[in-house]
């Protein structure tokens, strides 16, 4: 391999992007090269970004950071005796094509061994987030023309007929796993999330863009999308949103209304909520019926407290709550064979919809906050 260096737009601190050249490392044994061909933008980078550091468990990013977890791009190089199987035991050669697992589970600690998911991990490292590029060597994210993975991580093979603009999106909606755990939560009297169900999707980015598609091909009835973007609630429709409701334009008495108004004045079944905002939150319970459920998809960061009445909003509503920490590792493969399924169906290669290189960094952070784009991402080699 050459020995060229390697550029990275790295995170300086919050607010500061800088291209840095890194040295083009050798993988050791255990570890995998990347030659990176796109990396997404998500709404937890947009948040470190704006200088909230505390994510996942209250672990503190240190900086400097290559961010990038949503990751698509071939092989370069394998370590050790260049043999490294994906997740679901399919054997990689250089020049495959995978998507790289977002964090990296330690194997060892309480939630490891007794079966949690991975991201509840006590040592967990994560890929774009607190993985500092500080330490050799450095290429810990995907907003790099190449980056290494480290031992005890997962790669999955992205199947031949599924376009990379549509495998970036693997990792968010590998999160829908939620849903599939949704099923299996029950309360008296009845189940969660049963078919022909009213779902809320409260926030329509590509998250919650996501969940709808889940939903749908999980049978749910009405589907109710809210966001502020017309843009995004136009995008919903073509999903299969049945209706519609602009935040922007409404209070939050007029949407609590408006559900009710679309399901017999009872509420929601389920409510899914995808803003990332902590406002979101008692608002999503509002908008449940007695004994609905709210999946909480959104608020990976910590973005502040709002008040929640016990009584009002939990007890009496006999509310359940499902928390979704992240996706899990045996959700990516499926959910790769399943978008290359529904592309059919969804205007799925629309989803990504600006392309920018390391050097417009700044500019592609900016349009991903904006009402009118959905998935932006980094293409390291423009």
């Amino acid at each position: 391999m050459s020995t060229a260096g390697v550029l990275a737009a790295t995170l300086v601190k919050p607010g500061k992007y800088e291209i840095r050249e890194y040295p083009l490392p050798q993988p050791a044994a255990g570890c995998v090269l990347i030659r990176m061909e796109m990396s997404g933008i998500c709404g937890t980078d947009k948040h470190t970004f704006q200088g909230y550091t505390t994510q996942y468990g209250g672990r503190v990013l240190e900086f400097p950071i290559i961010q990038g977890h949503e990751n698509v791009g071939t092989i370069a190089a394998i370590g050790g005796d260049g043999k490294y199987a994906d997740f679901e035991g399919v054997e990689l050669r250089e020049g495959d094509r995978v998507v790289v697992g977002a964090n990296v589970a330690c194997g060892e600690c309480y939630y490891c061994r007794h079966d949690f998911p991975y991201y509840c991990c006590e040592k967990t490292t994560d890929y774009g987030n607190n993985l500092s590029a500080k330490n050799p060597p450095h290429l810990f994210g995907g907003w790099a023309q190449y980056m290494y993975v480290v031992p005890g991580s997962f790669l999955v093979k992205v199947p031949d007929d599924l376009p990379s603009e549509v495998a970036v999106l693997t990792e968010i909606f590998a999160v829908s796993v939620g849903l599939d755990r949704a099923k299996q939560m029950s309360a008296f009297p009845n189940e969660s999330f049963r078919f022909d169900d009213t779902a809320v999707m409260l926030g329509v980015g590509p998250l919650g863009m996501c969940f709808l598609m889940k939903a749908r091909m999980l049978g749910a009835g009405t589907i109710i999308a809210v966001d502020k973007s017309e843009y995004r609630l136009n995008f919903a429709k073509r999903l299969g949103a049945d209706a519609v409701i602009n935040a922007g334009s409404t209070s939050k008495a007029e949407r609590l209304q408006m559900v009710k108004d679309l399901t017999h004045g009872r509420g929601a079944d389920m409510v899914i909520e995808c803003a990332g905002v902590p406002e979101a939150v008692p608002e999503a319970l509002e908008m449940l019926r007695v004994g609905g459920l709210l999946v909480e998809a959104g608020n990976f960061s910590d973005l502040g407290e709002v008040p929640l009445s016990p009584h009002r909003h939990i007890c009496a509503k006999n509310a359940r709550i499902l928390g979704v920490g992240g996706e899990e590792p045996a959700a990516y493969g499926p959910s790769m064979r399943q978008m290359a399924r529904y592309m059919k169906n969804y205007p799925l290669r629309e989803f990504v919809t600006h392309r920018y290189g390391l050097r417009d960094v700044d500019a592609a952070m900016k349009k991903s906050a904006e009402a009118e784009s959905m998935k932006v991402v980094l293409e390291p080699w423009q």
